[in-house]
């Protein structure tokens, strides 16, 4: 048995579900499987948002891998895909190397179009304006609005440009086209259009998944991303209360 090869893909498999968004049990349970049902006597892992280690063991053998993680998105698909992958290779004769084809082919899959991607932000940010309470002129801002911090939020990830720094700017550019819509009577609640469209920016996934890595056992995992989401909601309200203090403040509320 190639244990160098067995780790590599079973860290590739954890790799690619922990950065499209599976919870940290859910990553060592993955490298675990993969392990044994390849023919290794223990595999041990030890998994944070930031990084993944690995020991395979067969007779006298040891291998360790770490892998460090940089990028973390959201891509369920891909976590369900390879969930099922990993579960075939009891019920199927899969060979190493064609599991490690089909992981990088899952890896590489395209992802839903930017056409589609914007559309479903915008009825999003939209119904959200309408679940707190806006109306239908509410709903048409925070759809554009959301619509358009999609196409700005998409274009700052192609630049490799932080994270905090993003939410900030695309917070404050929220309050700015809201009120830009107030002033020219296309939406009545400024709160409720901005709270619609911002809602695209919460990290949803991460709030969630740091509660289940904290009721699983996984504490540091678990403090990590309510880190994480803490920092996310800091900078949309820095970004955004900026913006509302100086329409606020010096302004005195009129544009």
């Amino acid at each position: 048995m190639d244990l160098n090869k067995l780790l590599k893909v079973s860290t590739l498999a954890g790799k690619i579900i922990l950065e499209s968004g599976a919870e940290t049990y859910r990553v060592e349970e993955t490298i675990g499987r993969i392990c044994t049902d390849f023919g290794a006597h223990t595999a041990e892992s030890f998994v944070i948002p930031t990084g993944i280690m690995v020991t395979v063991t067969y007779n006298d053998e040891v291998a360790t891998l770490v892998k460090r993680i940089t990028y973390r998105g959201v891509d369920l698909n891909k976590v369900d895909k390879i969930n099922d992958l990993s579960r075939k290779i009891k019920t199927e004769d899969i060979d190493i190397c064609d599991f490690n084809k089909e992981l990088i082919k899952i890896s590489n899959g395209p992802r839903y179009s930017n056409l589609i991607t914007l559309i479903c932000s915008s009825l999003a940010a939209g119904c959200f304006a309408i679940l707190f309470g806006g109306n239908i002129k509410d709903f048409f801002a925070a759809s554009f609005i959301g619509a358009f911090i999609k196409i700005v939020t998409i274009a700052f990830q192609k630049l490799n440009i932080n994270e905090f720094f993003v939410n900030s700017f695309c917070g404050a550019l929220c309050s700015i086209l809201a009120m830009i819509f107030l002033k020219l009577n296309l939406c009545s609640n400024l709160d409720k259009t901005i709270i619609g469209a911002i809602m695209l920016l919460v990290p949803g996934l991460t709030i969630t998944n740091a509660i289940r890595d904290t009721i699983s056992g996984d504490l540091l995992s678990g403090i990590t991303k309510a880190l994480e989401a803490f920092l996310i909601a800091v900078s949309i309200a820095v970004g955004t209360g900026a913006i509302l203090s100086i329409f606020i403040n010096s302004l005195g509320g009129i544009i």
